[in-house]
């Protein structure tokens, strides 16, 4: 226990910005790799030879996801941590604790409640929400995942709360490592008891896809318990009661319902996009969700994990009152976003049949091509997350809601218009996506600029438009090594498919930062210096 207890202690460290972000990023790219192994399971066992089942999973997570999503998720976080902050600064422990454990409680009742209404309510949410189109089969399969799942929001909430505290205080470790662990559930989920379960020579579950629904669960419980290893140490005093008295926690109460609403209301798109994939051939919802997925996987290692970095620090400037570095440290972060948004959807633009493949032995060429149009999206959706929390840390939940509430109604009109109207078929849902994501951030920046003036001033455009010509020479080295190392008929294997992947990825990234430097874009800098230090440092201490 000792030796545990020291680990815990370093682990649970605080750690700077720069740090903070790696450690995000390198964590969400295990959780991702371990999700596109999930993923690839999933597709080889059921995606050709069980459609409808694999269709029923994918629309059993629709509603227990907009629960959470409704009620907690990032929503906690940007109106929780800036409140939290207030009073740790403030050297007000005792009002951060209560505050702390009211939102636990608070959080774990309402979830289970919902939680609650999801397993009474589930057959009609899926025939008449969620999925109107799938057959009698899969209805059933549907309404008997979204049961087992429906657990989910309750776990979720309060992993969320001890999440949102370590994010607070700068601690990342745990943090980080709670959705690689959740990922490890659901593939055994997968491998194991989807073959069924058997106690002391008596099966008591017979397997199937709804094992895959039980490592779901399982998943979830492995991330409460590592959520809970980030507050050791901590000094949190946990007390079985809401405070409703407390000032903080009525202002987070007060702050919650627009930013939830904000998530709820994104979410929604979901199940409009669902409900819609469903009336078509069986597979279409598990391939626009397998999509979707993928154009994710960059965001969330570029745009959610800088961002989810940066916020504590940008709420602690304002703490501060110093509203300079506020700007300064937000321009600094929206170039960085777009440095390493613009190659990466240029890349996944011209490697989607390879990153399809990785999902799914042999490829797809539905999924490739929606996530041709949403790679659209990734440059867009990155900035979307700092600019979002730009206006979080200035305690303003209101300004992203009604956006929000454009933008989604406008996302919706379009995607029942491109489907129903034009007869564009599942296209029609990627093409609304990627139109509507670079709407609402062109709205979001034109904002920030009357809120936060001289933050896109002349020297920021310039940077962006030398970005922007660095990516097209990036275009094109990726659609030279693409058609050099193309897709043959052999490669089946990840192992046949990976190394020409990295080859492409590899020889694309090296022109974008050859061509940074020559066009003198600074935030090639700390790259170029650690290249330097990884393969020349040696070399100059001899």
């Amino acid at each position: 226990m000792g030796r545990f207890s020291v680990a815990v202690a370093r682990a649970n460290q605080k750690l700077p910005i720069s740090w903070a972000a790696g450690l995000l990023a390198g964590a969400t790219l295990v959780s991702s790799l371990l999700g596109l192994f999930r993923d690839r399971l999933l597709n080889a066992n059921y995606f050709d030879t069980y459609p409808v089942g694999i269709d029923a999973y994918t629309v059993a997570f629709t509603i227990p996801d907009f629960m959470f999503f409704l009620l907690v998720s990032g929503a906690l976080s940007v109106t929780f941590i800036p409140v939290f902050n207030e009073r740790l600064v403030a050297g007000n422990k005792k009002s951060a604790w209560e505050l702390s454990t009211s939102m636990i409680n608070f959080m774990a009742l309402i979830t289970m409640i919902a939680s609650i209404l999801i397993i009474i309510f589930a057959d009609q949410l899926v025939r008449y929400v969620v999925g109107p189109g799938l057959d009698e089969s899969g209805h059933g399969l549907a309404v008997s995942m979204m049961r087992v799942i429906a657990i989910n929001p309750f776990l979720f909430a309060i992993s969320s709360v001890f999440a949102s505290m370590q994010q607070a205080v700068g601690r990342f470790v745990f943090y980080a490592l709670a959705p690689v662990v959740y990922n490890i559930g659901i593939i055994i989920g997968i491998t194991v008891f989807a073959n069924g379960i058997t106690i002391f020579g008596v099966q008591v579950f017979e397997g199937g896809i709804m094992g895959v629904a039980l490592g779901v669960v399982l998943g979830s419980i492995m991330q409460l318990i590592i959520s809970a290893c980030g507050l050791i140490g901590l000094g949190f005093d946990y007390r079985f009661k809401i405070y409703w008295k407390n000032y903080g926690f009525r202002t987070v109460l007060r702050l919650l319902p627009a930013r939830s609403f904000d998530q709820g209301i994104d979410y929604f798109n979901s199940i409009v996009e669902t409900n819609l994939a469903s009336r078509m051939t069986a597979g279409t919802v598990r391939a626009y969700q397998q999509a979707f997925t993928l154009h994710m996987l960059p965001i969330t290692l570029i745009g959610v994990a800088i961002s989810t970095a940066a916020f504590p620090k940008m709420t602690e400037r304002l703490a501060q009152g110093r509203p300079d570095l506020f700007r300064k440290e937000l321009q600094a972060i929206i170039r960085v976003i777009i440095w390493l948004s613009l190659p990466t959807a240029a890349v996944a633009f011209f490697t989607r049949g390879y990153l399809v493949h990785f999902i799914k032995n042999g490829g797809e060429a539905t999924i490739a091509n929606i996530l041709g149009i949403l790679t659209i999206a990734i440059l867009f959706r990155s900035v979307y997350h700092i600019a979002a929390r730009s206006f979080y840390a200035q305690q303003d939940t209101k300004t992203p809601l009604y956006i929000s509430i454009f933008t989604i109604g406008l996302n919706i009109f379009l995607a029942v218009l491109f489907t129903m109207r034009f007869d564009m078929g599942v296209y029609g849902l990627a093409w609304a996506q990627s139109i509507v994501a670079i709407i609402e951030v062109i709205i979001l920046f034109v904002i920030m600029q009357m809120r936060i003036p001289h933050l896109v001033d002349r020297k920021m455009v310039g940077a962006v438009v030398r970005m922007l010509s660095a990516t097209g020479f990036t275009s094109v080295a990726a659609y030279f090594a693409v058609n050099v190392f193309s897709l043959q008929a052999t490669d089946q294997s990840f192992l046949s498919l990976f190394p020409k992947f990295v080859i492409i990825c590899l020889f694309s990234g090296s022109v974008y930062i050859l061509c940074s430097r020559l066009m003198s874009i600074s935030e090639v800098n700390p790259v170029i210096h650690k290249i330097n230090s990884i393969f020349f440092g040696q070399l100059k201490s001899k």
